[in-house]
């Protein structure tokens, strides 16, 4: 990255920061760009490694989103909140950048001072109109000195400049998100206005007492192949979400689940996450995270087992778990939802119980389609 040509430090940083957003592509993976602004921050704020935690609402949780200067793979599966690292609740609550060089061990998760041993601390909020997105958190080298005014302001603004890209990146993401609902509504009202008042035009005709004419049945079944017709037509179009790009893997979801929900018993019993097509590790997550969410509230289990296999032309997906003894099953809108994702891809998620007190969960999808 060039050097800021103002000496200016804010001026200077807001160079830097319009040269990292310009970076940015569409199709990269969001820990790209993260991680490229923790490396300018810690060129700017003269800091020797920094991280930083925002709230991913794909996962639901916060989690290590960039880093510089560390390895992100150390962050997999840690939980970062406010209630673990003090430091970033003040930092937050006091929307101030908070600095340490004592009480370490209380203000930070103790695994992180366990990696680190960090001696001087820093924590710049993320925080955009009363919304918490996140923090950043930094160290400098035990020698180094406090942080000045200046350092302070600068690094505060560059924590509401990385606050304002995430809010901008969720916006987005929501946007999306609109097109694809009005897009199913569009779907919905095209199949109720054609198809539906073909057939309920048949269904009037043929509900009547008296005997049919060759010119009536003759219409009734120009009218039903017209309504399949058009309902054949609709179909081929998506009619779900598409789900959302992922910058992990399913095996890296599946160990992340497992340590979450330990209780569950989530365990691979049968083949090899690396079997799984490229394009189809977004929907294989989505099916499993949602497969583990449901066994976690509507069940009992001590096993989660999901099984991995390509099977005559097909990618299969089983998450199978023992917990359904003597409750009485629904099907949820997050497994319908998943349904239709499987169904622009061309596949299906199929549902039910299965032997004994099994509730099972099975992705399949033609690896041509995939």
């Amino acid at each position: 990255m060039a050097p800021p040509t103002s000496s200016d430090p804010h001026v200077a940083a807001l160079d830097v920061f319009t040269e990292v957003l310009s970076q940015s592509d569409s199709d990269e993976a969001p820990d790209a760009f993260y991680s490229r602004l923790c490396a300018a921050i810690c060129g700017l704020a003269r800091m020797q490694r920094a991280v930083l935690f925002r709230y991913d609402g794909a996962v639901r949780r916060v989690r290590a989103a960039g880093a510089h200067g560390v390895s992100l793979d150390l962050f997999a599966g840690e939980r970062f909140t406010v209630e673990s690292a003090e430091i970033a609740r003040i930092a937050l609550a006091e929307d101030r950048v908070v600095e340490a060089w004592t009480d370490v061990d209380r203000l930070l998760p103790a695994r992180y001072v366990d990696l680190f041993a960090p001696s001087h601390v820093v924590c710049a909020p993320m925080a955009a109109a009363g919304r918490w997105v996140g923090v950043i958190l930094a160290d400098r080298a035990p020698d180094a000195p406090r942080l000045d005014d200046g350092d302070r302001d600068l690094l505060w603004a560059l924590g509401k400049a990385a606050a304002l890209a995430a809010v901008a990146r969720i916006a987005t993401s929501q946007r999306e998100r609109a097109a694809q609902l009005e897009h199913r509504l569009d779907l919905a009202r095209e199949v109720h206005d054609g198809v539906i008042q073909r057939l309920f035009g048949v269904s009037l005709a043929l509900s009547g007492d008296r005997e049919l004419s060759p010119e009536a049945r003759r219409r009734c079944a120009e009218e039903v192949q017209a309504a399949l017709a058009d309902l054949r037509a609709t179909l081929q179009r998506p009619l779900g979400r598409a789900p959302r790009p992922s910058a992990t893997t399913l095996g890296a979801e599946l160990e992340r689940l497992a340590r979450e929900h330990h209780d569950l018993g989530v365990c691979l019993e049968e083949g090899d996450p690396a079997c799984v097509p490229p394009a189809l590790e977004p929907l294989a997550q989505s099916v499993l995270a949602e497969a583990v969410r449901n066994a976690h509230k509507h069940a009992d289990p001590t096993r989660v087992a999901v099984r991995l296999r390509r099977a005559d032309g097909a990618f299969v997906m089983e998450v199978e778990n023992d917990g359904a003894r003597g409750r009485r099953r629904t099907t949820g809108m997050g497994l319908r939802l998943a349904a239709f994702e499987a169904l622009q891809s061309g596949g299906v998620v199929e549902y039910g119980r299965g032997e004994g007190d099994t509730w099972r969960v099975k992705l399949v999808v033609p690896e041509d389609d995939a």
